[in-house]
C-alpha cells in the first residue's frame, strides 16, 4: 500500500482545495494511504474527511518543542511520497525531516521551500493565473493519475444537526445559509443584515441561518421564526453537515464558500478585491456556482439591492432540492 504524506497546514479554503485533490487521488488509486499535516485549528475537518487515513497536528504556537514532537512522529513512517502543497518555509523545514522516497513540491513555492524538494510539479498552462485547485491538481500525475477532479468530497458523520425548525417556507425549501465572515476586512461585505431582512420579509420569505466563528454580527430585528444566528457557534466538524443541509450558501470569499462549491451545494459568492477566476467557487462554469463582484473590487460600492436582484434571478423554484 503506497504511503502518501500531504503537507497543507492552512488555511481553511486552501485545505478544502487540497481535500478535493486527496479525494481525486483516492478515487483513482483507492490503495493509496493518505496522511496529512494540518494546523490544530483545522485538524477536526481533515480528520473527518473520508479521503484521509492519518492526521498529524502542526502546533503553530508549539515552538521548537512542538516542531520536534511532530517530526519525531513523522519519522516513524517511511513514506513513498510526500507532497508539499503549501510551499512555504515551515512546510519546507518539515519536508527536510520527512523520510520519503519522493519529496515533491510546488514550482511556485516561496520562502525557499522549493529547495527542500527534489521534484517540482509544473504549473498549469495558464501559469500563476490558474485557479488554486488547478495548481494543486498538478500533483496527480506524479502518481500516474489524471489532473482532473474525480470522486465526491465526503466527510464522516461526526456531528448531527437538527435544522427542521428552519425548513419549510416556499415548497418545503431548505434554509439559505449565510457566512458573513472573511479573514480580511476588505473581503467582508457589510450588507448581509439588510440582505437577510429583505429575504425573510418578502412574501413566502426564505429561512436564513448565519454561521461562522470569527465575525459575529447582530441580527437585530430579523424575525426569529425565519432566522437563526449561529455566528460564534459553528464548529468545523459540524460545518459539512450544515452546508449539506443548505438550499443555498451565500458567502464572502471564504473557506465555507469553497466547501459549499466542493460539496456541489448552490453557492452565491460575493467578491471584492480578489479575482474569482483564481479564487472563486470551482469551477466557475458549474451550474451551482454563481459570483457577484463589487464594482472596482471595492465591497463598499456593492449595494444590497443589486445583490438581492441577482440572487432572486438565479433562485428559481425549479432548481430547489427536496428537504432532508
Amino acid at each position: 500500500m503506497p504511503e502518501l504524506l500531504i503537507l497543507k497546514p492552512s488555511s481553511l479554503g486552501d485545505i478544502i482545495h487540497a481535500l478535493q485533490v486527496a479525494t481525486t487521488i483516492k478515487a483513482q488509486r483507492p490503495d493509496v494511504r493518505i496522511s496529512w499535516v494540518v494546523r490544530e485549528i483545522f485538524a477536526p475537518l481533515v480528520r473527518a474527511s473520508a479521503a484521509v487515513d492519518q492526521t498529524y497536528v502542526f502546533e503553530r504556537k508549539g515552538g521548537a518543542q512542538g516542531f520536534l514532537r511532530l517530526t519525531r512522529e513523522l519519522r516513524k513512517v517511511k513514506f513513498d511520497y510526500a507532497f508539499d502543497m503549501q510551499g512555504l518555509l515551515r512546510t519546507g523545514l518539515l519536508m527536510s525531516r520527512v523520510q520519503a522516497k519522493h519529496k515533491v513540491g510546488r514550482s511556485d513555492a516561496r520562502e525557499g521551500a522549493r529547495f527542500f524538494c527534489k521534484e517540482k510539479v509544473p504549473l498549469p498552462p495558464d501559469g500563476r493565473r490558474s485557479h488554486a485547485i488547478d495548481i494543486l491538481l498538478q500533483f496527480c500525475p506524479v502518481l500516474g493519475l489524471k489532473p482532473e477532479l474525480q470522486g465526491k468530497l465526503a466527510f464522516r458523520e461526526v456531528d448531527s444537526l437538527n435544522l427542521r425548525h428552519l425548513e419549510g417556507g416556499r415548497a418545503g425549501q431548505r434554509p439559505v445559509v449565510v457566512f458573513p465572515d472573511s479573514r480580511r476586512e476588505e473581503k467582508r461585505w457589510h450588507g448581509f443584515k439588510q440582505f437577510t431582512e429583505q429575504l425573510v420579509r418578502e412574501p413566502g420569505g426564505r429561512r436564513v441561518i448565519w454561521a461562522g466563528n470569527n465575525y459575529i454580527p447582530d441580527g437585530g430585528a430579523i424575525p426569529a421564526d425565519r432566522f437563526l444566528n449561529l455566528t460564534g457557534n459553528t464548529s468545523l466538524v459540524s460545518l459539512p453537515a450544515l452546508v449539506r443541509r443548505a438550499d443555498w450558501v451565500v458567502s464572502n470569499d471564504s473557506g465555507p464558500m469553497h466547501l459549499a462549491a466542493a460539496m456541489q451545494v448552490r453557492t452565491f459568492a460575493i467578491f471584492g478585491p480578489t479575482d474569482p477566476r483564481l479564487f472563486g467557487p470551482y469551477p466557475l462554469t458549474a451550474p451551482t456556482n454563481h459570483v457577484i463582484q463589487a464594482p472596482l473590487g471595492d465591497l463598499r460600492l456593492l449595494v444590497v439591492k443589486d445583490v438581492l436582484a441577482r440572487f432572486r434571478r438565479i433562485d428559481t423554484v425549479g432548481h430547489n432540492r427536496p428537504a432532508a
